[in-house]
């Protein structure tokens, strides 16, 4: 195993169900992005940390759904090919601006609008942390200036 404080493991194992239970719950043919899943999760600042987690996202899960704020598609070197998180969006029915973004306006999903708060929070109570925690993530968790778990020194 790690040499690691189960208590930051069983956080970020947490975490990292609950950012995987959202990303499944958004529907097809819409998008949502890193940012708003942070602000779901009580991460108002979390975009990048959600970023890193969604590097370790396991199959089945339509990570394809998930880009930045301003409706790119950042993580679309998951996808095998460059294109290929586009032409799976575009199979879903999302169109695409001239300069490659989709239009969060008519194609986004923020769990924050979109559910009420008694669903949300059904939905991240059914979570199971069934996910791997990777060293890299758990460092980025604990030490990144960014990382809103970022152990205190």
């Amino acid at each position: 195993m790690f040499n690691e404080v189960p208590p930051m493991y069983n956080q970020a194992t947490k975490l990292m169900a609950q950012v995987f239970t959202l990303v499944q719950t958004c529907p097809a043919g819409r998008v949502t992005t890193y940012s708003w899943i942070g602000k779901a999760l009580g991460y108002p600042r979390g975009a990048r940390m959600i970023g890193w987690i969604m590097k370790e996202v396991p199959r089945g899960i339509p990570a394809h759904r998930v880009v930045n704020s301003k409706g790119e598609l950042t993580g679309s070197w998951a996808f095998g090919q460059l294109g290929e998180m586009r032409q799976y969006l575009e199979v879903e029915g999302v169109v695409f601006s001239p300069d490659g973004r989709v239009d969060l306006k008519s194609y986004g999903w923020d769990p924050l609008q979109e559910l009420d708060v008694t669903d949300l929070q059904h939905i991240l109570a059914s979570t199971s942390p069934s996910v791997k925690v990777s060293e890299r993530l758990l460092h980025l968790l604990r030490n990144d200036p960014a990382s809103p778990l970022k152990k205190q020194n």
